[in-house]
């Protein structure tokens, strides 16, 4: 049987950062997240008796570093469904992947969803985000869509995502700023194990619950200029326990410092937006969309800037009949 999904990437408000159980990634704290409308990747899973061997295709066979992840989490769904079929996988990503714009997030939850209808599993919502979160956390965050919460729970069952918010009941606006297009010489799943070695993560770990209390406030009453200023002081404050824990990772490059700069000048001078960034050199800009338009010209003129994605509150991950093969 054969299906194919559609995921979102999503953006991180309150970041994920550190597990409490690194087999089950169970995060150290809850987040809240968007999904993005362009950031997407599509993945076709059929599973069949005339397969003798898993076939992986990934970005047209760019990406063979995470075949051996994809192959264990379709072990772990065949246990489910009880079959023992191999499987052909052919996943596209319509942006660079490994740089820190959350591509394992999209990438697992449209594998997820594809393989498990792929397997004749009818499973719900809620149990589709748990084992997208197995193949990769934040990848339980682009099952729901719109504004979401992951929620850290203490067992597997207990930690899945939830939509906080639908997609069109905020106008904002996610304007990716793609500095380089090179992929991070460490990735997250090696990044998180050495969290707690930093020392300040367990006073941040500590202040998570209410900071994203605060967060979901905001969002519910629109107030831009607050949830800006909390979401720049959280990103600056993530990225302080990778730059202190052993050892330490340095995700940003000059053009990325020299962006984050920029986004605090530009605002000064009266154009209300701010900066979030992942675990890569990327930076999402995040404005009202009345100021897309001004955001794009200001990053159009800078030759650090390589390419601009435009996202909105996406819709989180579903299935399609547009088969890749």
């Amino acid at each position: 049987m054969k299906a194919t999904a559609i995921a979102p990437s999503n953006i991180a408000f309150t970041k994920y950062w550190g597990r409490k159980d690194e087999q089950l990634r169970l995060p150290a704290n809850s987040s809240i997240a968007m999904c993005l409308s362009n950031l997407l990747t599509t993945t076709t899973v059929e599973f069949s008796p005339t397969f003798k061997k898993d076939q992986i295709i990934i970005n047209g066979g760019k990406d063979s570093g995470e075949v051996e992840r994809v192959i264990k989490h379709l072990d772990h769904i065949r246990k489910i469904a009880g079959i023992n079929l191999k499987a052909k996988m052919v996943s596209n990503n319509n942006f660079p992947s490994g740089t820190g714009l959350a591509s394992s997030a999209s990438g697992f939850a449209a594998l997820t969803l594809a393989a498990v209808k792929g397997a004749g599993l009818t499973l719900s919502e809620k149990q589709i985000s748990i084992l997208a979160r197995q193949g990769s956390g934040s990848a339980c965050r682009s099952i729901p869509g719109g504004f979401v919460e992951w929620l850290d729970g203490d067992t597997s069952d207990t930690s899945y995502a939830i939509q906080i918010f639908p997609s069109n009941w905020w106008k904002i606006a996610n304007v990716v700023a793609i500095i380089s297009q090179k992929r991070k010489e460490v990735s997250s799943s090696i990044g998180h194990q050495a969290a707690y070695s930093s020392p300040f993560m367990a006073t941040r770990v500590a202040n998570m619950p209410e900071k994203n209390k605060l967060i979901k406030k905001l969002i519910k009453e629109k107030d831009f200029k607050k949830f800006g200023e909390l979401i720049e002081r959280e990103a600056l404050e993530f990225h302080a326990i990778t730059l202190t824990q052993n050892p330490s990772l340095i995700y940003w490059t000059p053009g990325t410092v020299l962006l984050m700069k920029l986004i605090q000048k530009w605002r000064n001078e009266g154009l209300l937006v701010y900066f979030t960034l992942d675990t890569g050199q990327d930076i999402h800009l995040i404005c009202e969309q009345k100021n897309v338009n001004k955001v794009k010209t200001k990053l159009k003129n800078l030759e650090e800037v390589k390419d601009i994605i435009v996202n909105t509150p996406g819709e989180g991950t579903r299935l399609t009949r547009e088969h890749l093969f």
